[in-house]
């Protein structure tokens, strides 16, 4: 799950950067709705996390203005505005989800990985592909019913294969998926997530499709793979 967050209070931002990504979640954070205009066009977000009170912009017409654009990501408004009438409108401007501040960071992320459930077309939080399962709200994954433990980059990886099943993502693609908008990366450092990957849940896990990317293969044995 790749988030966008638009909040430009500093503290608030802060922990729900860290709290996602002791998930494995890929958070971008930006303070404005031009900075915000700006991400959506340089990478793709599974979600949205929009606070309504921006200092160059309200939230409510960044909103409807996407909207009447086409643009389709699930949006979560996060604001302190809670009369009913906010709410409503915040809705009616075409939000999928409204959460009042003060807030719990568990409910945040409940309420996202339904949002991008519901976007996928899946009723389950649970994702089972083969020999292995992934909880997406808790980040565990097991294969042949033993829990594997990953890293948080190896979550963000397996995220965005388990996301896209038969989809050929490129290096770029998955990069974006892993590091958002992070430019002190190694140029090997998805290829090394990768062979963890395969180490811990079958060679096949991951297929290469060269000249072209990746894309999710079969889960193995772990054990079969260290012979």
């Amino acid at each position: 799950m790749h988030v966008l967050l638009i909040e430009d209070d500093r503290l608030v931002a802060s922990g729900i950067v860290a709290g996602l990504r002791l998930l494995g979640v890929t958070v971008d954070h930006v303070d404005s709705a031009a900075k915000a205009r700006a991400a959506l066009g340089a990478s793709h977000f599974d979600v949205c996390v929009l606070d309504l009170g921006l200092p160059d912009e309200d939230g409510m017409a960044v909103l409807a203005r996407w909207r009447a654009q086409g643009q389709a990501i699930p949006v979560l408004v996060l604001t302190a505005r809670d009369a009913l009438e906010h709410r409503i409108a915040g809705l009616r401007a075409g939000a999928d989800d409204y959460l009042l501040k003060p807030f719990e960071l568990d409910e945040l992320v409940a309420r996202l990985h339904a949002l991008v459930r519901r976007a996928s077309g899946r009723s389950s939080d649970l994702v089972e592909h083969g020999s292995l399962t992934f909880s997406a709200s808790s980040a565990e994954v097991r294969l042949h019913g033993v829990r594997v433990e990953l890293s948080r980059r190896e979550l963000a990886l397996l995220r965005a294969l388990l996301q896209n099943p038969g989809r050929i993502l490129s290096l770029e693609q998955l990069q974006a998926s892993l590091y958002g908008f992070e430019t002190d990366v190694e140029s090997n450092a998805v290829n090394v997530h990768i062979h963890h990957l395969r180490r811990k849940l079958g060679p096949a896990i991951v297929e290469t499709v060269r000249g072209l990317g990746y894309r999710l293969g079969e889960a193995g044995s772990a054990v079969e793979e260290k012979r």
